[in-house]
């Protein structure tokens, strides 16, 4: 057992006792003590949480200069008293400590802690993965970021009796009576946005991946939402392309990509080994954890059961997918691929000049999923750079976008990765399946697409792409023209642009240029 130290950085609040760093084994076996976990035929444990998606409502930048953020601020009179009730209760109770880095880039990385209740040990195994080993983990070790995280005290007066309190200055989340896993991850990758912006590069949802072709190595960046596809999209194997990150990076000038985590994050609703097999196989390894998987009293696991959730997670090492690239190996980026789940008049990919990539970019449309919550899911959505977690304001993103757009040398494409003519449901629509979205991201790593101008976006689409045999996909113009839907895909490409316009006078301090584009 870990041993229990009785030394105290000044920046961690005292408690009861502290486990430094327990090894992986030792977290295993917490975890089997938490009345809420469950061994699986896999050998690994699945935690069945209170609170089964990130929460958005009950999160708080802490400042008193709310007007440079997008997202809701408390005042800092407001997160000292959310800090003082949180370091009252720590008194009272065993903690673990996990150190590591974000990032394994020697000039990039930052050191980085959780402080958690032991009790709420699987989310300290879960971040131990995520991070990247640390090379002196201790009391000795200086953390730039931390999540100071007690997931069973309340918070009466915020959202659903929960805080999430961001302290973006001093580099410390603190999180309350949240048990689900993301707020974990998120709390130190949104502070790490922050730095990443002031070091002049600019954060990313995004995963990377490496596609061997024979004009070379094509190194991809794949953003989108969460359930979007980004994750499926990263590990389908393409020319037997490797996955470099899975869930956010840093692009700085040049095209340089630092990645952030040693791990993945994936959502397991509908995990189908037949279609993503790289991610079944890393699931169901007995070091992987699990949270909120549908399971029976034997212990078996069912991913397509959404009876409790569909925002079912796990997390495992890169180390267990058997074969990925390591960023510091990606030079430069050469395709960025913007995901786009929608379920109209979006063809399957399109090609996008400097300025409406970064237009697309800020719109960052689509579908809600579970991940989002219940006030998410299903609905059509708008999410600037599609990261939720960017904590300054939104203009920025798509500012500093086009800015090293000029400095790097990739192409960007929008890639529907849900339907066209209509919603799930509806007979006259077409699903964009896995094997057409794997297809035509190889047709883009090899060149092989042919692409013609679209008369109502300007945009440039597809006439042809090798494995994709179904014109309507790319095209869905088409679609609506064969079905007798003229008049409808006209009043939808209307509704879009207007809805568009609309979108983007919430950010003033939008370049025009960005802004223009959406004509």
């Amino acid at each position: 057992m870990t041993d229990v130290v009785e030394t105290y950085p000044a920046s961690l609040p005292h408690a009861r006792s502290i486990r430094w760093n327990p090894a992986p084994d030792e977290l295993r076996e917490l975890t089997s003590r938490m009345p809420n976990a469950r061994h699986t035929e896999y050998d690994n444990y699945n935690v069945q949480t209170r609170v089964v998606s990130r929460s958005k409502a009950s999160t708080y930048v802490v400042t008193d200069r709310p007007e440079e953020h997008s997202d809701q601020t408390m005042s800092r009179a407001d997160g000292v008293r959310v800090a003082e009730r949180q370091n009252d209760y720590i008194r009272g109770r065993e903690m673990v400590v996990i150190d590591g880095y974000i990032g394994n880039d020697p000039q990039h990385r930052v050191p980085a802690r959780l402080y958690i209740e032991a009790a709420n040990a699987n989310i300290a195994g879960m971040q131990r993965w995520l991070y990247f080993d640390a090379d002196a983990p201790g009391p000795e070790f200086e953390p730039r970021l931390t999540v100071i995280y007690t997931p069973n005290l309340t918070a009466p007066g915020y959202p659903g009796d929960r805080v999430i309190a961001v302290d973006l200055d001093a580099g410390v989340t603190r999180v309350l009576n949240s048990d689900y896993f993301g707020e974990s991850k998120k709390g130190g990758l949104r502070m790490w946005n922050k730095l990443t912006y002031d070091r002049g590069g600019l954060s990313l949802h995004a995963g990377c991946k490496v596609v061997p072709t024979p004009r070379g190595e094509q190194a991809m960046l794949i953003i989108g939402l969460s359930g979007t596809g980004k994750t499926t999209t990263t590990f389908t194997r393409q020319n037997d392309s490797k996955p470099v990150q899975d869930d956010f990076v840093a692009l700085y000038p040049g095209g340089l990509v630092v990645a952030t985590e040693n791990g993945c994050f994936a959502k397991t609703f509908g995990l189908d080994p037949k279609f993503e097999p790289t991610i079944h196989g890393a699931v169901c390894k007995a070091e992987a954890y699990l949270e909120n998987v549908s399971q029976d009293e034997r212990g078996s696991v069912d991913f397509f059961d959404t009876s409790y959730t569909q925002n079912g997670r796990a997390v495992f090492r890169m180390d267990a997918l058997g074969w990925h690239r390591d960023a510091r190996d990606v030079k430069s980026v050469d395709h960025l691929l913007i995901l786009n789940r929608n379920e109209n008049i979006i063809p399957g990919v399109a090609r996008l000049r400097r300025e409406q990539a970064a237009l697309y970019f800020m719109l960052g449309e689509t579908q809600g999923t579970s991940a989002g919550g219940k006030d998410e899911e299903g609905k059509f959505l708008r999410v600037p750079g599609t990261n939720p977690f960017f904590p300054l304001r939104h203009e920025q993103q798509g500012n500093r976008f086009l800015e090293l757009m000029d400095s790097c040398n990739f192409q960007v494409y929008l890639l529907n990765t849900g339907r066209v003519g209509g919603p799930d449901g509806d007979t006259r629509s077409k699903k964009v399946t896995i094997p057409y979205s794997s297809a035509t991201v190889k047709a883009i790593a090899e060149g092989t697409i042919e692409w013609e101008t679209d008369p109502d976006f300007g945009y440039e689409v597809a006439v042809r792409v090798p494995g994709v045999d179904d014109d309507e996909i790319l095209q869905p113009r088409k679609l609506y023209t064969r079905q007798s839907r003229g008049d409808e895909y006209r009043d939808i490409v209307e509704r879009l642009k207007s809805e568009r316009r609309a979108y983007l006078q919430r950010f003033p301090g939008l370049r025009p240029e960005i802004v223009n584009a959406v004509a």
